[in-house]
């Protein structure tokens, strides 16, 4: 008996010890959008303004200095609306960060994973109405360097909504101002369930590779940048037995100067998305320019005001395709506040305009 009570005293104690090591953290973020889109008598792109605001507070436990759950929600309400939230986003996860490794686990903001990918893979808008990642994501990394995988489910199959889950992988390596980088990603589209009639299964898959010479420590420029690179996509519906290969070459061009920047990207090859005319936005979540064979864009900014809290950016976009220029106006502003810091942790920042490149 004597034995058994010092075994229960000492596990008592050691979960004592646990509970309180543990630290309670939080973070919250506000932030607003505007689109503008002009593409009137375009054959890819739709003419539409986007706006609205999201709020998403998050609270959490961390240990040991690298473990962390939050909970919390992303709700936003579109300019206009009649509805208080328009849309809403549980956030449930777990979060390991470490020296060399960071993990995700759960539903959580997808700014923290893939704000890196181009608009090839994913459109401004994305990140406006679709703004969790609902899976997985790993990423190895040292210094500007990475490689990552990810999974993310985006739809649950039902009677009326087909199974879909995007798998992904993207790294980076540098070799003092040259680098090699690589993005990627596969959209499984399947039936509904038990459907009336036929439905073809979808495999949308598209990959970037690049190379390119980044001078950004080399100059007095935030940002001195330049990539080219092939992309490839390998499309098709399962019931054809068909695959489609469209490919093209793709650079960019990105010059940042004490809150001036210029951002050009500009595709010549094949036209992507082949069947987005059957299933929009459920099968393709990449801008629909992209569909032309030539397509040039030239993003010009004004970066008001940045620090941890508040990031201010107003960004005019001039697009070249189909023999015509478009134009659109994007506005965004910040908010974003939390504890880390004050505990020695990294300081996590809601920049969520990063997504507009």
């Amino acid at each position: 008996m004597k034995k058994g009570l010092i075994c229960l005293l000492l596990i008592v104690e050691g979960v004592f010890v646990h509970v309180s090591s543990q630290e309670f953290v939080w973070r919250a973020g506000v932030y607003n959008f505007f689109e503008n889109a002009e593409f009137a008598k375009s054959n890819v792109q739709i003419p539409q303004t986007m706006a609205g605001v999201h709020l998403a507070p998050e609270i959490g436990l961390q240990w040991n200095e690298n473990h962390r759950f939050f909970a919390g929600f992303d709700a936003m309400h579109e300019y206009g609306s009649d509805k208080v939230v328009g849309f809403f986003d549980p956030i449930v996860y777990y979060e390991f960060s470490g020296e060399r490794f960071r993990f995700y686990a759960g539903a959580f903001q997808r700014k923290l994973a893939l704000d890196k990918y181009p608009r090839m893979f994913f459109q401004d808008s994305i990140q406006n109405y679709r703004p969790t990642v609902n899976g997985i994501f790993w990423e190895y990394y040292s210094d500007k360097n990475y490689m990552n995988v990810w999974l993310d489910w985006v739809s649950r199959q039902t009677h009326t909504r087909r199974e879909a889950f995007l798998l992904g992988w993207s790294g980076r390596y540098n070799l003092n101002v040259f680098y090699g980088q690589h993005f990627g990603y596969m959209l499984h589209f399947a039936h509904t369930m038990n459907p009336e009639t036929p439905e073809g299964l979808h495999d949308n898959i598209l990959m970037l590779t690049s190379l390119g010479i980044d001078l950004s420590s080399k100059t007095n420029f935030e940002k001195l940048e330049v990539n080219a690179g092939w992309a490839v996509g390998l499309e098709r519906d399962r019931g054809m037995r068909e695959w489609h290969r469209p490919q093209g070459l793709l650079s960019e061009i990105i010059v940042e100067y004490k809150g001036l920047e210029f951002y050009n990207t500009c595709y010549k090859g094949g036209g992507q998305q082949i069947f987005r005319n059957d299933h929009g936005s459920e099968l393709y979540w990449g801008d629909p320019m992209y569909r032309t064979k030539k397509y040039n864009r030239t993003d010009l900014s004004i970066r008001f005001y940045k620090s941890d809290v508040v990031n201010l950016k107003l960004t005019w976009s001039l697009h070249f395709a189909e023999q015509t220029m478009y134009h659109s106006q994007l506005f965004h502003a910040t908010f974003a506040l939390d504890n880390l810091k004050k505990k020695g942790q990294q300081k996590y920042q809601y920049i969520w305009d990063n997504w507009v490149r």
